[in-house]
């Protein structure tokens, strides 16, 4: 019964938070009421925190799976959207929950491996500063759990394909 009782409040939840308009998810995932997704996350993955920012962003070089790649906070990669242009961000809303922008309070630092002069930031609508590298938006993915993780690399999600991105500010793979 109390197996029962969550699932039914689980999905209450689900349908109070999943009103939106319409989508343009590519990934195959079935959007609940209206809502985009990730491939294979629930909502409560969706609702999974990421790093915050509480300062200046720092960037980062690692050797992961992949080879070389960006990192930041707390070494969880980074990622690039092949659907933005002009350095700004195009996801917002369901993608930005899965996709959460790195954002930064102050000038984005340059750790070890990372050119300062491709960093840079944009101010996104809701009115933070969106880490920019190669004047490509910055993000993390809500299901890598651990440093390195890459488990976003080459994802068709939210319309475009998402990327590691190098310590050269380009797409890896």
């Amino acid at each position: 019964m109390k197996k029962l009782l969550y699932v039914g409040a689980l999905a209450l939840g689900v349908l109070a938070t999943g009103c939106g308009a319409g989508t343009d998810n590519t990934s195959g995932a079935s959007p609940v009421a209206g809502e985009e997704t990730s491939p294979g996350m629930s909502p409560s993955e969706m609702m999974t925190p990421m790093p915050a920012e509480t300062g200046p962003a720092k960037l980062a070089v690692m050797t992961s799976g992949l080879g070389k790649i960006v990192v930041g906070t707390n070494e969880h990669t980074v990622y690039l959207f092949e659907k933005d242009k002009n350095g700004k961000s195009s996801c917002t809303g369901a993608c930005a929950e899965a996709w959460p922008p790195v954002v930064s309070q102050g000038k984005p630092e340059a750790g070890e491996g990372i050119k300062a002069n491709l960093l840079g930031t944009h101010k996104r609508a809701d009115g933070k500063m969106q880490v920019t590298y190669n004047n490509h938006p910055l993000y993390y993915f809500a299901k890598d759990e651990k440093p390195g993780d890459t488990k976003g690399q080459k994802l068709k999600d939210f319309g475009a394909e998402w990327f590691a991105v190098s310590p050269d500010g380009k797409k890896v793979g």
